[in-house]
């Protein structure tokens, strides 16, 4: 009998709405990814872990306002069920950390995640503040379904895992590697309704191209994000 290796990250996403993340998983790389074993994605439902008659997971808040919160009871029982000591346990929320490449590459290391999709006005806070291991942002934006946002995290960890993408040389230039913006990238025909591709890349001179990929990450980079210069 052939033993299943087991991935290399496994993550474990508690959501209200769990199918927006099923056709998300099983197409393209993450699905490639998923088929060689490299990493297991589970879209669950939080509902199984609430209680009553209709699984009730969300009341109004205390002291008043718009909007329903998230109920801490399912989410604990969810997480003290799912999670392993060695769990990083992610709430994927607009006030969060910001998500980063080099967050990326750290979260990569990891073996097993956990993700909460927050929904509505968000959590009860005492998930946050004792159950939750980090909270990570997409951007400066609220989404209306946190789920969107948990594809969003295991579609940028998952390609800092090894073999994951075709070729791993395709990350050492892309946008925000050493805090610069990808280069422009031209394929056939070289010309096209009179727009042809820079004679640099048609020359064969791999030093040439190199330099002048170089200086246009600069170029780009100055223009569309002057901050990533500062750091």
């Amino acid at each position: 009998m052939i033993r299943k290796m087991e991935p290399i990250l496994r993550f474990d996403v508690l959501s209200l709405f769990p199918k927006t993340l099923e056709g998300f998983i099983g197409e393209s790389i993450i699905a490639r990814g998923i088929d060689n074993g490299l990493i297991e994605v589970n879209s669950l439902d939080l509902r199984r872990w609430a209680d009553g008659k209709h699984r009730e997971t969300d009341d109004r808040p205390f002291g008043g306002g718009a909007g329903m919160v998230m109920k801490p009871e399912p989410l604990f029982s969810a997480v003290e069920d799912i999670a392993e000591q060695s769990s990083t346990v992610i709430y994927m929320a607009p006030d969060g950390e910001k998500l980063t490449t080099p967050l990326c590459k750290e979260l990569a290391q990891e073996k097993h995640i956990v993700v909460l999709s927050g929904h509505y006005e968000g959590v009860d806070q005492r998930v946050r503040d004792s159950l939750v291991t980090r909270e990570i942002s997409v951007g400066d934006y609220v989404l209306t379904n946190g789920t969107l946002s948990a594809s969003i995290l295991i579609d940028a960890v998952s390609r800092h895992i090894p073999g994951m993408l075709g070729d791993e040389d395709s990350l050492k230039d892309e946008s925000f590697e050493d805090q610069l913006l990808a280069f422009p990238q031209y394929t056939r025909p070289a010309e096209f309704r009179g727009m042809k591709v820079p004679d640099v890349l048609l020359s064969g001179n791999h030093s040439q191209i190199s330099k002048w990929r170089e200086s246009k990450r600069l170029e780009k980079t100055q223009r569309l994000r002057p901050d990533l210069l500062k750091n």
